[in-house]
């Protein structure tokens, strides 16, 4: 991990490349570097620190290459430095490779190679493997292309890969497993990228590269091989959305806008989907696998993170509306507890870019057990999209900030209309309330907006907040989910420890923390928990808590004892959290913001976490 992008044409490369890099500094790192053939030799310029140190490394320097390749490093083997940076080269320097993902074999190859004479700068495993390419090469004196192809058969783990050969200068190679690798068509040219992001400058068609692939690029074509030399045609995908959408746009931060762009991205999510004329649902991207969901007795929903939350709104969700048993799984555990899986089973997979790790995993482990797999993903043509039976695209737009915030609130409309849709067909729902159901989420982009306008308020109830350490956040029902939410996205960009609990499990521990100086913010909407969360909030006060509370527009009750209120318009419950989400997001960024925090790129995180 974690920020891939390469160049081959016409053009110099090194301001494409730092340019492309520049663009998946989103995804989180801790250092950079670039190789780039120039009068056939490879010049490398690497350092720890952010895309700018490169730039500055590299100005000043006449470089007139038109073939390189780069990396942002999010270190998994050996500290943050000069050396462990990308690219690496081969001993003998015959490759140079760029490298997402882990080897994890590298210890038992490093050993053999180290017998060989072979000796490394770096501590990492990406070193082991140009290594291993180069004596491949050298002792077998093949083709480049077959060392590559040989060095992986070998090696165990993830990769996504640009490699350069000094012997073959006019080429550049790319593969692919488990860590996802685009590459860019141009007129003459050719780009490799981790994702669409640096190339959508240059060109709006993609190949993504499948697992075990290899391909070989010059300024006259791209051949697409496996390990086992069958050739593939390049599947070309359009990607469609522009620059304007990895832009800031005015915002301060790109969290910021994407928590202002929800309205639109819900829209987007629901647009085609629901039939205004008529108010039904129409999803057609699970239309084949209709039949086996109407007749399901469980689904089994797997994701991480955030993702993990609109899985447990996915649950309560499904279990009201339609019916069905539903389990929410953490995919970075599922495949380790050898999990009893069915061919009834239906599972959902839910990831903003389609491509993490564990999800995959998991989704792998229940198609060899036989189960119907659907997909909810932000990113066209990514992993989770292609290796799905049927699913559906949110079509948020792309998400910047590390922190996911239109992602969470697409995933759950996704979800929500899967789960009408489906209470429909099973004969739970009657027309009306079908009718009302779907009236009352076309709303939800409108209700999110009134929301938004209340934003100077909800910053100065987070300036009262700014130094806290701890936090704890409170909610029951669907808002249980939230309180979970806003706990994580109060974690990952202001560094604050902060715990998620269903409200009445307080009394069973976590209510030994309150004092004066504990914020406890409580998801306490008007629905049929609403007397319940009250006396929590009444517990939590006469501890002498600090209480920010989540309340239906209007309500009284609770403003008399909140030390802080923030109102937020009614809507259905099971709507609520898409609606409940705003404030604790909006809370989280303007904290963050006045603690000085890196709000686009939190410390150790990583946007596309495509490594177990």
């Amino acid at each position: 991990m974690c920020g891939i992008v390469g160049y081959i044409g016409g053009r110099t490369a090194w301001p494409i490349i730092v340019g492309g890099l520049q663009r998946l500094e989103y995804r989180g790192y801790d250092s950079a570097g670039i190789a780039v053939v120039d009068d056939g030799q490879i010049r490398i310029n690497k350092c720890r620190g952010k895309v700018s140190d490169l730039r500055s490394l590299v100005r000043g320097q006449n470089i007139s290459g038109t073939i390189g390749i780069g990396h942002t490093r999010w270190a998994t083997h050996g500290e943050p430095n000069d050396i462990n940076a990308h690219p690496h080269m081969s001993m003998n320097g015959k490759f140079v490779v760029v490298h997402n993902g882990i080897i994890e074999n590298y210890r038992t190859i490093k050993a053999q190679l180290e017998q060989k004479g072979y000796a490394f700068r770096s501590q990492t495993d990406t070193e082991v493997l140009a290594n291993l390419i180069e004596n491949i090469y050298l002792e077998k004196q093949i083709s480049p292309e077959s060392a590559i192809k040989a060095a992986l058969s070998i090696s165990v783990g993830a990769y996504g890969l640009g490699i350069i050969c000094t012997d073959q200068p006019d080429r550049l190679f790319a593969a692919r497993k488990g860590s996802p690798l685009a590459v860019g068509i141009g007129q003459g040219e050719y780009f490799i990228a981790s994702d669409a992001t640096p190339i959508v400058e240059y060109t709006d068609q993609l190949v993504y590269l499948e697992d075990e692939q290899v391909a070989v690029m010059t300024t006259d074509g791209i051949s697409i091989t496996d390990l086992k030399d069958t050739p593939f045609d390049p599947i070309i995908t359009n990607v469609d959305f522009g620059t304007e959408g990895i832009d800031k746009g005015g915002f301060d931060h790109f969290m910021l806008k994407e928590i202002y762009e929800q309205p639109n991205s819900l829209a987007d999510t629901m647009r085609g989907r629901i039939i205004e004329q008529t108010g039904t649902i129409n999803l057609s991207g699970i239309n084949e696998i209709m039949p086996k969901l109407v007749g399901v007795n469980r689904i089994i929903i797997v994701a991480c993170g955030t993702s993990y939350h609109a899985g447990l709104v996915g649950e309560y969700l499904f279990e009201q509306f339609a019916r069905i048993n539903v389990e929410v799984e953490y995919a970075s555990e599922f495949r380790y507890r050898d999990p009893i899986i069915s061919p009834e089973d239906v599972v959902i997979a839910i990831s903003q870019s389609g491509e993490t790790a564990d999800t995959l995993a998991a989704i792998r482990l229940a198609k060899q057990k036989g189960a119907t797999i659907l997909g909810i993903c932000n990113v066209v043509g990514s992993s989770i999209a292609r290796e799905t039976h049927a699913g559906m695209y949110t079509h948020a737009g792309p998400e910047i900030g590390v922190a996911s915030t239109k992602a969470f609130t697409s995933q759950v409309v996704a979800l929500t209309m899967m789960a009408i849709l489906l209470g429909r067909k099973r004969g739970i729902l009657d027309d009306k309330t079908y009718n009302e159901l779907t009236t009352e989420l076309r709303r939800t982009p409108e209700l999110i907006s009134e929301v938004l306008k209340d934003n100077d308020h909800i910053r100065e109830v987070s300036r009262a907040y700014q130094l806290a350490q701890n936090a704890i956040y409170l909610g029951r029902g669907y808002l249980y989910p939230v309180a979970l939410e806003g706990a994580l996205k109060l974690k990952e960009i202001s560094y604050i420890h902060a715990e998620g609990y269903p409200a009445a499990e307080m009394k069973h521990g976590p209510i030994a923390l309150i004092d004066n100086c504990m914020p406890v913010f409580a998801l306490a909407t008007h629905d049929k928990h609403y007397d319940k969360i009250l006396s929590n909030i009444q517990e939590v006060k006469a501890r002498k808590g600090q209480v920010i509370a989540i309340v239906s527009r209007g309500d009284t009750e609770i403003a008399r004892i909140a030390d802080y209120v923030i109102e937020i318009p009614e809507c259905h419950e099971a709507l609520m959290p898409m609606i409940a989400v705003v404030p604790l997001q909006l809370i989280s960024y303007h904290i963050a913001v006045m603690r000085g925090c890196n709000v686009d790129q939190p410390r150790n995180l990583a946007k596309s976490v495509t490594v177990e």
